[in-house]
């Protein structure tokens, strides 16, 4: 039995919580937590569960003090020196906020990794699952592969993070604050991962990646989680990754987020599919796949529990037992077999 500690309890980690709780091989062996409010809560309490025997602290030397073999973190913006320590500390790192293809300059940080004989391996949905994995494993099927898209369509009112689509996404603002937003910034440390990786594997030569991002206003009030978004302020985006060889694009990354379909200025809408992700590969032959599932089928489910963050961790934690018996450094899903989850307790088989 693998011990897993889960670091911060945002969605995706309450959603982690779940997974590993639900896991065969997995236990909960402590929580770190950044508010003072969630600090010595029973980490049930903070699910609106039944206790579990596990207390909340935001005292990281406690954390890093715990006999555990991995931690999940999932912050909303990642700290290196906090991965630092957590890898320092003797314990495998799964994250789905980065390190899905790192580069020359997380040389010191696989360096720690392999230093400290454990792994770190960024993983999710998007970017760490449709921007790169699901991308390459169907490009299998083809040969002579001209181009790869990978493409996001989403419903930001199922997003319960007011203050995240605020002041992070720039939601509710003007397109100037929307564009001068942390949030281009923020995706592209991941995203370009994405590219990069697609790049690499498939042999493409080599090629200029370059970012753009778009924005559409409320040209009447919409109802958001975060409070109404008054006409002329921004209540769509979509940014987009491409990644050129003279003039052809040869992968592309992008995601559509929308508080809706109605009253959007320029008038853009998700079209009659709706809801999902698009991976599609062009070569001989050519493949389309769409993804449905990851989005929640009304407003009320995803404020409640939506699909794509409970997926995002899911994946998270159904790679624990595989990074933990990867190679020390970090690894990313090119270094790790097949990770799959696993079955319902009702259906899973039993050993004696």
């Amino acid at each position: 039995m693998l011990r897993v500690v889960q670091w911060a309890t945002g969605g995706v980690g309450k959603a982690a919580i779940e997974a590993v709780l639900r896991h065969p091989e997995l236990e909960l062996a402590g929580c770190y937590v950044h508010s003072e409010d969630k600090n010595g809560k029973d980490v049930g309490e903070i699910l609106g569960i039944d206790p579990l025997g596990v207390t909340a602290s935001n005292d990281i030397d406690a954390i890093l003090s715990l006999d555990a073999d991995a931690v999940v973190y999932t912050p909303l913006v990642p700290n290196t020196e906090e991965v630092t320590r957590i890898l320092r500390s003797g314990k495998n790192v799964v994250t789905p906020v980065g390190w899905f293809y790192p580069g020359e300059r997380d040389a010191a940080l696989a360096q720690t990794a392999v230093d400290a004989g454990v792994t770190l391996h960024g993983t999710g949905i998007n970017p760490g699952g449709t921007t790169e994995l699901h991308p390459l494993v169907l490009s299998a099927m083809s040969s002579a592969v001209t181009s790869v898209r990978a493409e996001e369509f989403s419903d930001m009112r199922t997003y319960n993070a007011p203050d995240v689509l605020r002041w992070v996404m720039g939601f509710g603002g003007t397109p100037d604050e929307a564009h001068k937003s942390p949030m281009l910034g923020l995706l592209s440390g991941g995203f370009t991962q994405s590219v990069r990786m697609c790049l690499d594997t498939l042999g493409f030569a080599e090629a200029t990646i370059g970012t753009s991002h778009q924005v559409a206003v409320a040209t009447a009030p919409i109802d958001s989680p975060m409070g109404v978004i008054e006409p002329g302020k921004v209540a769509a985006q979509r940014f987009q990754w491409d990644a050129t060889i003279g003039e052809q694009v040869v992968v592309r990354i992008a995601v559509n987020w929308l508080m809706g379909e109605e009253n959007l200025e320029p008038a853009w809408e998700f079209g009659p599919q709706g809801e999902r992700y698009e991976i599609e590969i062009h070569g001989d032959p050519d493949t389309f796949v769409v993804i449905h599932g990851w989005q929640p089928t009304s407003i009320a489910e995803g404020l409640r529990r939506n699909p794509g963050i409970v997926a995002t961790a899911n994946h998270c934690v159904n790679s624990i037992p595989y990074v933990c018996a990867a190679e020390p450094g970090i690894r990313t899903c090119l270094d790790l077999p097949v990770v799959a989850g696993r079955a319902h307790p009702d259906l899973a088989a039993t050993h004696g």
